[in-house]
């Protein structure tokens, strides 16, 4: 019975101590598990972050084309006005009322066609009267001669003193200018009667009137005489500008184009006006370092009118070859500008260039690109300096801009109405 017991008493102590063995197992395999896949993560990070890496890292692919090489002419760009080739104001040389006018304002005139007339009463008058004085001094030089003749033939008689001889010297003499002075007169008095009739000095365009008939005008010397009107002579017509000295030494250094420029104006999309250099001064402004120049244009219809804006370009350097890239292509780095060119190797780099003017969307490389370099000129965003890429063939070409038709920057209408 104690046996039994005891042994009883045994099994159940070993069963008790089992449990804790058996939980400690179980918590120790948790562990384990856990251990397991802590470790089996970190396997799968390290393996999967390279791939992870190369995905995000992705070659990038580009367009590249070596650099277009075409003859282009440069040019520099000027703002200037049209001015008339010969301008004249119209005053009257005498004084009185103005009787006709033979014009309509804004017409053109030829040199020599009649455009005001002055009352000519007073001036013929006088002339009457200076054509008499003439008359008078002509009977008293004869008469003069007649006595100085008659006393030459005296004269070796002893019968007339010299005197005498000397008296009707002086008198012959005075009659002489007597007679002088009263033509002169006479002329001075036709003229008068001439300038009544108020002429255009040159052909051109006249202006509007600035009397009308029945006003008294004055033909006071200088700019004292009362203004008529004006007369432009449009054809050919000046176009005036200022450049700087860098401008004018560039042009004065080259001079192959024999002074070619051209013109267009406020409304139009290219330069259609042909002209050439005409004038430059003598000297530049010591005040703005400029100095004025001119061109002049044909202008058989008369349509360029003084005043006009227009934006002229001058031809510098006659033809030259250029290397032109796309000006999509061009970069900037602070103060530099770059193009990315790709290497024998893939590998992006970053070329600074020196920049000129841009013909037809292409951007003329003045230096730092070599017609052998492959540039990037699609996906640029793409490329980054120093990266590998994966490059296409692509190319360049030119694109004209659009012509801008007329109307479509002329000022909008004010107002509209129902047409009738």
């Amino acid at each position: 019975m104690n046996q039994m017991s005891k042994i009883s008493t045994d099994g159940a102590q070993d069963a008790a101590a089992r449990k804790p063995r058996r939980r400690w197992s179980r918590r120790q395999g948790g562990i384990a598990a856990i251990a397991l896949v802590v470790a089996l993560g970190g396997v799968w990070k390290l393996v999967d972050k390279p791939q992870a890496q190369a995905q995000g890292a992705q070659i990038a692919s580009v367009g590249v084309s070596a650099p277009l090489q075409r003859a282009v002419t440069q040019w520099d760009e000027y703002v200037g006005r049209f001015a008339p080739s010969q301008t004249v104001d119209i005053r009257p040389r005498v004084s009185g009322a103005v009787t006709a006018i033979h014009f309509q304002d804004g017409d053109y005139v030829r040199k020599g066609q009649l455009l005001f007339t002055i009352d000519q009463r007073p001036f013929r008058a006088a002339l009457a009267e200076a054509r008499a004085s003439v008359a008078s001094a002509r009977s008293a030089l004869l008469l003069a001669k007649n006595d100085y003749a008659r006393v030459q033939r005296l004269t070796g008689d002893e019968a007339v003193s010299a005197s005498e001889v000397d008296s009707l010297r002086s008198r012959l003499q005075a009659a002489q200018a007597e007679l002088a002075g009263a033509q002169a007169r006479e002329r001075s008095r036709a003229l008068d009667v001439e300038f009544t009739q108020v002429r255009a000095p040159i052909s051109g365009r006249v202006s509007d009137r600035r009397v009308d008939i029945g006003n008294l005008v004055s033909g006071a010397e200088g700019n004292g005489a009362t203004l008529l009107t004006t007369v432009n002579k449009l054809d050919p017509i000046y176009f005036n500008f200022d450049a700087s000295e860098a401008l004018y030494l560039k042009s004065q250094r080259d001079q192959a184009d024999g002074g070619l420029v051209e013109v267009r104006l406020q409304d139009e999309a290219d330069y259609r006006h042909k002209g050439r250099l005409d004038f430059t001064d003598n000297g530049l402004d010591p005040r703005s370092g400029t100095i004025r120049i001119r061109a002049v244009f044909a202008n058989p219809d008369n349509f360029l009118t003084p005043g006009m804006f227009g934006n002229m370009r001058l031809a510098n350097g006659g033809q030259a070859s250029a290397l032109l890239v796309p000006d999509t292509a061009i970069q900037s780095d602070q103060a530099r500008k770059t193009v990315l060119v790709v290497g024998k190797d893939d590998s992006v780099a970053a070329k600074p260039v020196e920049l000129g003017p841009v013909v037809d969307g292409l951007r003329i490389i003045r230096s730092g690109l070599d017609p052998q370099d492959r540039v990037v000129i699609t996906n640029v965003e793409a490329a980054m300096p120093g990266a590998k890429v994966a490059t296409r063939p692509a190319t360049i070409r030119p694109a004209p801009p659009p012509v801008t038709p007329v109307d479509s920057v002329a000022p909008a209408a004010a107002q509209a109405t129902f047409a009738r």
